[in-house]
């Protein structure tokens, strides 16, 4: 399916303080709007470049760069193109470091699961040994790309315990639960780069290597193999991690009438003003939703939905794309698995894609719907207000914000800071909060035009009350959100009330808020929002709910479930809020007896 263009430029909104912020590596001005900034620690040392702050340039070295996090208990564990980080979060405004590990190999994106930490390699400098000489030549036999498996129960001393080579390395990679095996769990690898040779490591193979589909079936007609078109799925026995292996080479890009493996978009563009799109050889990221059975994968030059009732043998069911995209990046699932936002990944982040006439469709993410296992366009979100030329600025990663009965995403933008949004009704997406910071540097060219600094948020992500953001150039941050016209206390609070053992944003779990008075607040406040309750009935209602919580811990407790369906017996139950808050108050007084 193609959809149709969206050329309206992106316009600056005059009231807001982001446009304009002055720049500065670790003192750059900030703007800040239902947020609260609780914490920002700077990079370990070890991970900033050697020649900065003297050289701008240096200050936004990619291979110095954060990247992605994982969450477990009360510990962030932070990615970086040289190794990973590993904070203390349980006093979310007080974080601190708790190691650094020095692991050279480029991308460092990571997940967690237990005590095994994983975390992605795809440089050709990498060794097997996280030796920071590098792996020169052609064929190296010290060489790694592919995914490390850390034993981090002691946090203080991660150990390698497991390295699984892979063709391409590994770009990103998804973690796969299965509640039928859970002596095992299995690691979608994605990787992008450039394939090994075979007399590095057997079996890998780049014949052919153009964008032309035609050359991927032979004068019989049959599909020709190689080691481009596939996500390696890797089996990790939880008992012996240093047992994984490749057990699948998932063919999600094959075309399923021929078997030809480029079946998806073969790079270019969709006709005049459209983007160049980038072909699907591989998927960027995919994002698991195991208790659904689905994921969606982000694979360059499309949007593809697939079957993971099997985790071992994923199978494509669905496809898209879009002339406005670059390069699919990314993708989030709704609670009810019913809405996907997909990111474009413009530039591969590089790029400056916030400016003033930009179109609103480029570096932005599209919404879809999922109806009976196919993706219906919806809508674009992109960030509401322009950013400079010298800031790269396009969607990048995010999760949800767990408010039941709302669909709202926190999300990084690079150096366009981190926006939190609503898509609810996912044809009308809008932001309710963000926090920018401006410019790593001012810098130009010999000519004098504008030079893009690397920097910005890699990844901003909502875990256990606290929003946490991975800053490339800059460290780590530690968010809060504050009320607003837009979201309530209530909501907020029951938000916090969601805990996480453990939290990987590309494996989404399934959010669930038990019956409390923290719910029905924050039902009541969306009821009252949504202007669907007469001012005497919310007077009445709320009297109640106030009353049933005073009895609860009084010689009258027994009194308070009464209050609770007295509460509900005044709510219309054709008005879709006024139904959402009757039924929290019923089952919260079916939980109180």
């Amino acid at each position: 399916m193609t959809l149709g263009l969206l050329v309206a430029p992106a316009g600056a909104q005059t009231d807001d303080p982001r446009p304009g912020l002055g720049a500065g590596w670790l003192d750059a001005e900030e703007a800040i709007s239902n947020l609260e900034l609780l914490a920002h620690l700077d990079k370990p040392d070890a991970f900033v470049h050697p020649d900065a702050p003297d050289n701008p340039a240096a200050i936004g070295s990619l291979n110095h760069a954060n990247s992605d996090l994982a969450f477990r208990d009360d510990y962030a564990f932070v990615g970086n193109y040289q190794g990973f980080s590993i904070y203390d979060i349980s006093t979310p405004a007080e974080p601190a470091a708790v190691t650094t590990v020095v692991c050279p190999g480029g991308q460092g994106d990571l997940s967690i699961h237990g005590s095994l930490l994983f975390m992605s390699v795809e440089q050709t400098s990498a060794r097997i040994d996280c030796g920071t000489e590098g792996a020169p030549g052609t064929v190296n036999p010290d060489r790694f790309r592919g995914v490390r498996i850390f034993d981090v129960s002691d946090v203080s001393q991660p150990v390698q315990v497991a390295a699984v080579q892979t063709c391409r390395g590994s770009h990103t990679h998804t973690l796969v639960t299965d509640p039928a095996q859970a002596d095992r769990v299995y690691v979608y690898n994605s990787g992008i780069g450039g394939v090994r040779p075979a007399e590095e490591l057997a079996g890998c193979t780049n014949t052919p290597s153009s964008n032309d589909p035609d050359d991927y079936l032979d004068a019989d007609g049959n599909p020709i193999l190689t080691s481009r078109f596939q996500v390696e799925v890797i089996e990790v026995p939880l008992a012996d991690p240093a047992a994984a292996q490749i057990v699948h080479e998932a063919r999600l890009m094959a075309d399923p009438a021929t078997g030809n493996p480029h079946g998806l978009w073969p790079g270019g563009n969709h006709g005049p003003n459209t983007q160049n799109t980038t072909a699907s050889h591989a998927c960027h990221d995919i994002t698991a939703y195991p208790e659904i059975g689905l994921a969606a994968g982000a694979c360059q030059g499309n949007g593809i939905l697939i079957d993971i009732s099997d985790p071992a043998a994923p199978v494509r069911i669905d496809e898209v794309t879009d002339p406005g995209f670059a390069y699919w990046h990314s993708a989030t699932f709704n609670n009810d698995g019913t809405t996907v936002v997909f990111t474009d990944e413009w530039g591969g982040g590089t790029g400056a894609r916030c400016r003033p006439g930009d179109p609103i469709n480029w570096g932005a993410n599209a919404i879809f719907d999922i109806v009976d296992g196919a993706m219906q366009f919806a809508s674009y979100y992109k960030l509401p207000v322009t950013q400079t030329e010298y800031e790269n600025c396009v969607a990048h990663n995010g999760s949800l914000v767990p408010v039941p009965g709302r669909d709202i995403m926190v999300q990084a933008w690079y150096q366009g800071g981190i926006s939190v949004f609503d898509f609810t009704e996912a044809a009308d997406p809008y932001e309710i909060a963000y926090f920018d910071r401006g410019p790593v540097a001012e810098r130009h060219n010999a000519n004098g035009a504008p030079l893009s600094t690397l920097g910005g948020f890699w990844s901003a992500y909502y875990y256990n009350g606290h929003i946490y953001g991975s800053e490339i150039a800059r460290g780590f941050d530690v968010l809060a959100l504050t009320p607003s016209d837009h979201l309530a206390a209530a909501e907020i609070e029951v938000a916090g009330s969601v805990s996480l053992a453990e939290f990987n944003p590309q494996h989404q779990p399934r959010l669930s808020w038990p019956a409390s008075f923290e719910l029905v607040w924050a039902t009541y406040a969306q009821a009252q929002r949504g202007d669907s309750m007469a001012t005497n009935v919310a007077t009445r209602v709320e009297f109640l709910i106030d009353r049933a919580e005073q009895f609860l811990d009084g010689p009258q407790h027994r009194a308070a479930p009464a209050q609770l369906r007295a509460a509900a017996q005044q709510l219309d139950p054709a008005q879709s809020e006024q139904a959402a808050l009757a039924d929290a108050l019923r089952e919260l007084a079916d939980a109180l007896g």
